[in-house]
């Protein structure tokens, strides 16, 4: 397969990170970068939030470490938009990507996101000013369209191609079905039909074998990983591999341990112990049921791991899922000693 370029950029591999909100943040892109997958995208910003220098949509754009960086934004306003792509280039994004595809009611009530597809001539109007404010490729996330009565995606990416987006992502579903039942990966055909440049499938990717499946269903060059990537970052990594077995050997999977507590650092790092520790409940849940924690007899440990307010415990309790300990009175007792001797 011919390598995946996004403008002047060459990707190493054709799996992608989603941008998910609230999830996707810096630790997250950062393990999943390394761990292999061929390019991590920022959770959503809001433009305006972002151009007005709002300290949350800043971290949630954060790329210090990421290389290439993406920086996703929302609008629907033209000025914020090409105002918000600015910064994303200024403070050394490689890419910015367009969101049309949020189904959630607090963006599409301001006429962002995926409600972007019920006025393709505004959408495009965004596009446009988003394009020329910058000198770095845009590209463009959407859905099949609305509903299904205006599945107008093949539409949209023809005319947005005309106004110079580098590549489109489809998830397979109308904003109407939310995450709701099976993404047609299939429908994402007639997009491939409709434009030259690369386009990437989006929806219910979870292993190799689906995003062998989604490529031959939809024609895509490649595929966008995001839900099932939650407490395993590396999964991107591993069917970029699947696709492309000749890319760079992958870290060892003996890590992914370590990449757990990293990430738990970065977040408290990043937002303070409680702040920190609270925004990573879903990531440490994660990690623990993908390294055994779904066993009833650790149900008492994992509701401990995503209620402590102590990073330590926090941390002896994750790398207890991982180590397969059955209990982790020890490792809280060599954590908290540790720490006593630090101070």
């Amino acid at each position: 397969m011919h390598p995946l370029s996004i403008g002047p950029l060459k990707l190493d591999g054709r799996a992608i990170l989603a941008p998910m909100s609230g999830v996707t943040d810096i630790g997250m892109r950062r393990i999943a970068r390394r761990y292999g997958a061929s390019l991590v995208v920022s959770e959503m910003v809001a433009s305006d939030e972002y151009v007005k220098g709002d300290e949350e949509t800043r971290i949630r754009a954060e790329g210090d470490g990421i290389d290439p960086h993406v920086v996703q934004i929302a609008g629907c306003h033209p000025h914020w938009m090409s105002e918000a792509a600015r910064l994303a280039e200024a403070s050394g994004a490689s890419l910015v990507d367009i969101n049309m595809g949020c189904p959630a009611k607090r963006v599409t009530g301001g006429y962002a996101g995926s409600a972007l597809m019920r006025d393709l001539d505004h959408a495009i109007t965004l596009v446009r000013s988003t394009v020329s404010a910058v000198k770095i490729p845009v590209t463009l996330k959407m859905r099949l369209g609305w509903d299904d009565a205006s599945r107008n995606a093949p539409e949209l990416a023809r005319r947005a191609e005309a106004e110079g987006i580098a590549l489109v992502t489809v998830h397979g579903r109308t904003r109407m079905q939310f995450y709701n039942g099976q993404a047609d990966w299939s429908a994402i055909r007639a997009v491939r039909e409709a434009v030259s440049i690369p386009l990437i499938a989006n929806g219910d990717c979870s292993h190799l074998a689906d995003a062998r499946a989604m490529l031959a269903a939809s024609g895509a060059d490649g595929v966008m990983i995001g839900r099932a990537a939650l407490g395993r970052p590396w999964l991107i990594g591993e069917i970029a591999h699947g696709l492309d077995p000749d890319l760079v050997a992958l870290p060892a999977q003996c890590g992914h341990r370590e990449a757990a507590a990293e990430h738990l650092h970065t977040l408290v790092a990043l937002m303070g112990d409680l702040a920190g520790l609270r925004h990573a409940r879903k990531h440490l849940a994660a990690y623990a049921d993908h390294a055994g924690g779904r066993n009833p007899a650790r149900a008492g440990d994992r509701l401990r791991l995503v209620t402590t307010e102590s990073p330590t415990e926090a941390e002896a309790l994750l790398a207890s899922f991982f180590d397969g300990t059955d209990t982790v009175s020890a490792l809280l007792s060599q954590h908290i000693a540790t720490g006593a001797a630090a101070a």
